[in-house]
């Protein structure tokens, strides 16, 4: 059975005048529908490389990456640009929300990209922060909501789209630990609602929240294990 995503030998270098920099040596996996993965790895071990292209905003030098069903291993950057606003949503550490809109606007920016009509996207954009449970707090800007709640704006901003998967990069690194865990209940509501969930953290408890946690050294696979697996010695 193909995953959602698929990586073949998958790699990534840089370029500092004649050097070359090998920051990912043939990454290969699969992950699948509904599955909840924690992308681990220390500073330079190459979990943000792969991030950037699991979420189409680079090229790998090599290999194959097929998302969905599309090969976007080679695609143009318009092209990537249009994968990215259908099958992918983001969540990122800083929010990346805009300091004017206020939160149902920032939750229906996506689907201005997408050409949807107002009226459909604002009841759209209400749906999805009902979701989250921050409805109530809707007209709101950025700068009248707390850390947790500027979150949950993103992160109904990234479902809004019905992407192919939800792509968090650090989602609580700027939270608090009651925070951190409220917005990680929300993460797991929406991966039992049918959603593909890839997680990028360092933070070890955090990671625990996944059913499956994939560990990178030095641009290679350290490690790839079920939950099940991780918590084995937790049991005993």
């Amino acid at each position: 059975m193909a995953g959602i995503i698929h990586l073949g030998d998958i790699r990534k270098n840089y370029f500092l005048g004649r050097q070359v920099i090998e920051v990912l040596k043939g990454i290969s996996l699969d992950i699948y529908k509904n599955e909840y993965v924690a992308l681990m790895g220390p500073s330079g071990s190459g979990k943000s490389t792969l991030m950037n292209i699991l979420g189409c905003l680079d090229t790998p030098t090599g290999g194959t990456y097929v998302l969905n069903g599309k090969d976007v291993s080679r695609m143009s950057d318009n092209d990537l640009a249009d994968v990215r606003n259908q099958e992918i949503g983001f969540v990122f550490q800083q929010f990346n929300l805009l300091p004017r809109l206020t939160a149902v606007e920032n939750v229906a920016l996506p689907l201005v990209y997408a050409g949807v009509p107002k009226k459909e996207r604002m009841e759209k954009a209400m749906q999805v922060l009902e979701k989250v449970s921050l409805a109530d707090r809707s007209h709101h800007r950025p700068n009248e909501m707390s850390g947790g709640q500027n979150q949950r704006v993103a992160i109904a901003r990234a479902l809004v789209n019905d992407p192919s998967i939800i792509l968090a990069d650090e989602p609580t690194g700027n939270l608090d630990t009651k925070t951190s865990y409220e917005i990680m209940d929300i993460f797991e509501q929406i991966h039992s609602g049918g959603n593909t969930v890839v997680l990028v953290t360092h933070e070890e408890d955090i990671a625990n929240h996944a059913r499956r946690i994939i560990r990178l050294r030095d641009g290679v696979l350290e490690s790839d294990k079920r939950r099940e697996e991780t918590t084995t010695a937790v049991q005993l």
